[in-house]
This record gives structure tokens, C-alpha cells and sequence, in this order.
């Protein structure tokens, strides 16, 4: 089953130091790339963030952002240096001694004093575990939804396959009708001249003008291509690469078709092959 390279899954939970949620979005790309957005107090898990995502997806460029908002009271606790504060109104009362004034002290003003108040931060680790944890949580849904969103890229692609095989058969049936009429547009022409052209020597003309434009060759690689196509679908690793190849060879095959007609069916029918190849080549672009 192939998955594509769009889509968007989002996880969010309540816990007893704040809540947590994960956006993650993820676009064609034609390898795998990452833009991480994570809050201050979460920067040290970008290595295990992109450890995680990359056992999700193989292929894309994926944007992950983690909103964090904490609950009040459960950030680190804040206490009183007293050896600094004991230090600050001792340097108070010197001054003031020194000055000859008598001024009472300005609490507000000494604790704004740098290393007055400290705080003691919280243990990271649980925060970081459950990240983590919710970033698998999110991780599963985008697989889910690349998933969902391939099923119908394979189906629109299958389309298209069938429509291939059924020009591939109407070529082939008109092949015999094209070669007789070869032969009798020559001898036409050989009768408007007004000469006389051993049988013989006209067969062999006929022979190396119908093996100019036999594609026999080109229907069976086509037909080749398409049961490729079929079975890469069913494979349940990223396929993306093989099927852009894969429709390169369609093209291939569709050009030699066209430049080797010698009929309107068979040029018109080389047209619809281009077109329904080019609908298959812009899904497949798509394709993990």
C-alpha cells in the first residue's frame, strides 16, 4: 500500500505540570527533511525528536511544532538568598551611616536585586518523556492519514493503468488493418507513377516500411510497465522512486509509439497514452 507525502496529524494531553500538543504537517519532498519548533524547555530532545519521526516516515518535509503551556504553581519554587540579602542590609545601613540620613529600606527594591530570589527549576524528565510519547501518539496519526490519503492515489493511479492497457489492446488490433493498408497505399502509388513493380520487390519494400513502424516491441514493454506499476503499488515500502522511473519508461514508450505511427488511430491513441501517463507521473510525485 503506498502512503503519500501530505498530511497532518495533531496530538494534545492534559498533565499535572501543564499541557502539552503536537502539530505535525508533512509535504512532498523529494527526501526527508525537518523543521522542528519546540519551546525553550524542550530544545535538547531535537535529536530524539527527529529519531522518532524518521521511524514514521521515510520521505517528505516534515514541520513539527510543540506548544507548551505549564500550570500555575507547578514551575520551580522560588526561595530567599539570604546570605546576599543579609549582605544587602548590612551595605544599606553602612551607607546610610556614612551619609548621616535615616532612610528605611525598600523591600521591593531588594528584591529586585539579582540573586535575591531564586528559583529552583522543576525535573525536566517527566516533561520530556511525555513529549515524546504524545510525539508517537501524533507520529501514528500522520502515518493514518498519508495512509488514507494514498488509497486514493492508488486508485486514481489503477485508473489510469486500465485506460493504458486498453489503448495498448486497440493498438495491437489495429495492426493488421494498418500493415494491409500500407501495402495498398504503396501499390497506389506505384500504379499513379505507371510503372511496373515485381511483386516480389514490392513485398520487400512493404516488409522494411512495416518493420519501420512495428511497435509491437514498444505495446509488449508497455503492457510490462503496467504490470509493474500493479505490483509496486502492493509493496508496503516507500515506493515513491521506483514509480517516477516507472512512469519515465511510460513516457519512453509513448514517445516511440507516436514517432513510429503511420496512422491517425494509432498517433491519436499515442496522445491519450501521454495524457493518461502525465495524470499517473503528477500523483505519483506525490508517493513516499
Amino acid at each position: 500500500m503506498i502512503r503519500s507525502m501530505t498530511g497532518f496529524a495533531a496530538a494534545g494531553e492534559q498533565f499535572p505540570f501543564g499541557r502539552l500538543g503536537w502539530e505535525v504537517r508533512s509535504v512532498n519532498h523529494r527526501y526527508l527533511e525537518y523543521s522542528l519548533r519546540l519551546p525553550e524547555e524542550f530544545r535538547v530532545l531535537e535529536p530524539k525528536v527527529r529519531d522518532i519521526l524518521s521511524g514514521f516516515v521515510q520521505r517528505g518535509k516534515i514541520d513539527a511544532t510543540l506548544r507548551f503551556h505549564p500550570m500555575g504553581g507547578a514551575g520551580g519554587a522560588l526561595a530567599l538568598n539570604r546570605d546576599v540579602a543579609t549582605r544587602l542590609l548590612e551595605l544599606h545601613e553602612d551607607l546610610a551611616t556614612m551619609a548621616g540620613t535615616s532612610q528605611e529600606v525598600d523591600v521591593a527594591q531588594l528584591l529586585r536585586w539579582p540573586g535575591v530570589v531564586t528559583e529552583s527549576l522543576a525535573d525536566p524528565a517527566p516533561m520530556h518523556e511525555a513529549a515524546l510519547a504524545l510525539l508517537s501518539k501524533a507520529g501514528e496519526s500522520l502515518v493514518a492519514v498519508r495512509g488514507r490519503e494514498g488509497e486514493k492515489m492508488a486508485a486514481m493511479v489503477k485508473e489510469r493503468l486500465d485506460g493504458v492497457e486498453q489503448l495498448t489492446r486497440d493498438v495491437r488490433s489495429w495492426l493488421p488493418d494498418i500493415r494491409t493498408a500500407l501495402r495498398d497505399r504503396m501499390r497506389e502509388r506505384v500504379a499513379e507513377l505507371g510503372q511496373t513493380l515485381d511483386p516480389e520487390r514490392l513485398d520487400q519494400e512493404v516488409a522494411v516500411l512495416a518493420q519501420k513502424m512495428d511497435v509491437d516491441e514498444e505495446l509488449d514493454r508497455l503492457d510490462a510497465h503496467v504490470a509493474e506499476t500493479r505490483r509496486t503499488l502492493t509493496l508496503s515500502k516507500p515506493v515513491g522512486r521506483r514509480l517516477d522511473f516507472l512512469m519515465q519508461e511510460f513516457n519512453r514508450e509513448s514517445n516511440t509509439l507516436s514517432s513510429k505511427s503511420v496512422d491517425q488511430r494509432t498517433t491519436q491513441a499515442a496522445v491519450e497514452l501521454k495524457v493518461l501517463i502525465e495524470q499517473m507521473r503528477e500523483q505519483v510525485q506525490n508517493v513516499e
